[in-house]
């Protein structure tokens, strides 16, 4: 099932909320994105933003795991989101 951009955005803020509370994580992702803290709420209607943070996710296997076991998603589902932000891979699994 094909995820739509509306999904997709609702998706990667709670990527960014689970983010923005891992005390140990945020500050990779501050540092690889190059964002700072006000970036996060000032940002955080942009999709292309929304897609780092999405890309910054699925980079370790173990980091979707425990977001999508904290938020009950399949673990398929933050790359199904970067797929339907504009800018995102369109890679078809078989």
């Amino acid at each position: 099932m094909q995820m739509t951009q509306d999904q997709a955005e609702t998706l990667a803020l709670q990527a960014l909320g689970w983010l923005a509370a891992n005390d140990e994580l945020l500050p990779v992702f501050l540092g690889a994105s190059g964002a700072a803290l006000e970036d996060l709420r000032a940002r955080a209607d942009e999709p292309g933003f929304l897609l780092s943070v999405l890309e910054f996710l699925t980079m370790d296997d173990a980091w979707v795991m425990a977001f999508c076991d904290a938020h009950a998603l399949p673990y398929t589902a933050p790359m199904q989101a970067c797929q339907a932000l504009p800018g995102g891979a369109q890679t078809h699994w078989t």
